[in-house]
């Protein structure tokens, strides 16, 4: 009896002690968040004033309507461009389908205000596109500023996550009800209409909810190319900027505000996976299949040209990081090295190297924390366990531009003053990626049969032995590719960081968005491309360990 109770013992320990991180880390600051929005900071009563104020004035409310707007456009518009792209790609043979497969998922971990400054640089008021289309037809095109370009952007940023969804619920698919369908009569778009879309809706809508999610939860895309269309995130971000050392109430208003529309989002997303899930057994796969005629051409000029216009914002940042400048906005036309000697020798270089060492702290605590939490919640199953899995669920439903504001009310006083340090930086990127890893992490327990660490006992070993010697190991492939995407993630972090980071913490994301506000656009491709080359070698990375050529979500 006494050799259970040591291990007992030392997984109540640790429960207890994650628990306390998180209450800390995430119900502390939502805790602030809801107090400062409902309480008068000078009478100490409860009041209404604040949430009141944003309903009552439409230059605030008319924000909310607008990110419905953003972000229903470019999800239906991220699912016209990924379900055809998705379909094409596993029904038609298409010539280096291994390399579009790799380009899209580059297209997808890139940051959304990359994609949205590359098109400033095509589109934007002295674009290449925009002056040469006005130049040769006369026109006054002000660029892509406002609504459009946002969702533009948006849905060529996230119309991948469509495709990676929608492309394996297709490899699952049995084509054998579709071979039934057509031996029945049934044309090629009745097929797809009546057989394969009813088969994939429930993949459609969790995708489709996801891509909701992460649109209306954007901070960077429409700050750098909204202008006067405002959508919630920049609303909070500019008021509470204003609002420093003055009256936060408002601020932390809207942050309450943005996280009930989050929950509420988060909610559906839930019922919809739990009433319209199923598994669905491939016994006959769908096959590639080498069609001719126009039929091939149409189908490889749309993969191609979806595939291009994904990619283009990383082509257009690399190529114009080797553009002379002129004034840091026009380019020269010469080609010059002067971008990377301005950033790398003239500039402070802790930027980069800020974002390294923070994103691999980030990761280390991410992996370990993941690990321990997703063994505890499925393993070790109790009261308090079942509380910190919900807790650590709480992420999902914090946009990053609240989560930095929610850090700044809560350690910016006694007795936790963290403001400015790498530490809330560090755990900034650890609360908005946790979730994803422990996902992951309780998929790979729950493939590890349990006899295999009760055998590991009956020899001998203690509980934490095994847990160290057996479970860890079998696990640690899973969890270095996971870890692998939550690393490129971390490190296009924004949201948050702009709000967090000080000239000492500040990040490669920062960089860039602040070299594109000050017109810098020659040192923001620079950095845009370092970024870049990072997440292209961190997939490379994913692919090596995985034996894959695809990303699962």
């Amino acid at each position: 009896m006494k050799a259970n109770k040591k291990p007992f013992h030392i997984w109540n320990t640790s429960t207890l002690l994650i628990l306390c991180i998180f209450l800390l880390f995430i119900a502390f600051p939502l805790f602030l968040v809801l107090k400062k929005s409902v309480i008068d900071p000078g009478t100490g009563q409860f009041t209404f004033e604040y949430l009141s104020k944003f309903f009552e004035r439409k230059f605030y409310w008319i924000t909310i309507l607008n990110s419905f707007k953003v972000t229903v456009a470019a999800t239906l518009l991220s699912m016209v461009i990924g379900l055809p792209l998705a379909y094409m790609m596993r029904k038609v043979k298409i010539k280096g389908s291994k390399f579009i497969e790799i380009f899209v998922i580059i297209s997808y971990i890139s940051p959304p205000f990359i994609g949205a400054y590359a098109w400033i640089q095509l589109l934007g008021r002295r674009g290449v596109i925009t002056e040469f289309v006005n130049n040769l037809f006369g026109t006054q095109f002000d660029g892509i500023y406002g609504f459009a370009g946002i969702v533009l952007v948006l849905s060529l940023q996230s119309f991948p996550l469509i495709y990676l969804y929608i492309s394996g619920a297709l490899k699952n698919l049995d084509n054998s009800l579709n071979e039934a369908a057509e031996s029945l009569g049934y044309s090629n778009f009745q097929r797809i209409f009546k057989i394969i879309i009813p088969l994939i809706i429930p993949t459609m809508l969790a995708s489709a909810l996801l891509v909701f999610m992460r649109v209306i939860a954007d901070f960077g895309t429409p700050m750098l190319i909204g202008e006067g269309y405002r959508t919630i995130p920049v609303l909070i971000y500019t008021q509470f900027m204003s609002e420093v050392g003055g009256n936060d109430g408002f601020a932390a208003a809207l942050c309450m505000i943005f996280i009930v529309v989050t929950l509420v989002l988060f909610l559906v997303q839930r019922i919809v996976a739990s009433r319209f899930s199923y598994s669905m057994s491939a016994l006959k796969p769908m096959s590639v299949e080498k069609v001719k005629g126009f039929k091939n051409i149409l189908s490889h000029a749309f993969v191609y040209f979806v595939v291009l216009l994904a990619i283009l914002p990383q082509l257009v940042v690399t190529f114009t990081s080797f553009l002379e400048t002129k004034g840091g906005q026009v380019y020269t036309g010469n080609f010059s090295f002067d971008n990377y000697r301005n950033i790398l020798f003239l500039k402070n270089t802790a930027v980069i190297w800020n974002t390294y060492k923070m994103g691999i702290i980030a990761i280390i605590i991410i992996v370990v924390l993941g690990v321990l939490i997703s063994y505890l919640t499925v393993r070790k199953k109790n009261a308090i366990t079942n509380i910190l899995d919900t807790v650590s669920m709480f992420p999902f439903i914090i946009p990053g531009s609240v989560l930095g504001i929610s850090f700044i009310f809560a350690f910016s006083d006694k007795p936790f003053v963290l403001s400015g340090t790498v530490l809330i930086m560090v755990m900034s990127f650890v609360i908005r990626r946790m979730p994803y890893t422990i996902r992951s992490s309780t998929a790979i327990i729950g493939q590890i049969s349990p006899s295999l660490e009760e055998a590991a006992i009956s020899l001998g070993a203690s509980e934490a032995k095994t847990f160290r010697k057996v479970v860890v190991p079998m696990m640690m492939p899973g969890v270095m590719a996971g870890a692998i995407m939550s690393w490129i993630t971390v490190i296009s972090e924004l949201s948050s960081s702009i709000i967090l980071y000080t000239s000492g913490t500040q990040t490669l994301t920062v960089s860039i968005y602040t070299e594109v506000i000050r017109g810098n656009y020659g040192n923001a491709s620079a950095y845009s491309a370092i970024l870049t080359v990072t997440s292209i070698i961190s997939l490379l990375l994913f692919f090596k360990l995985t034996g894959k050529r695809e990303v699962s979500v």
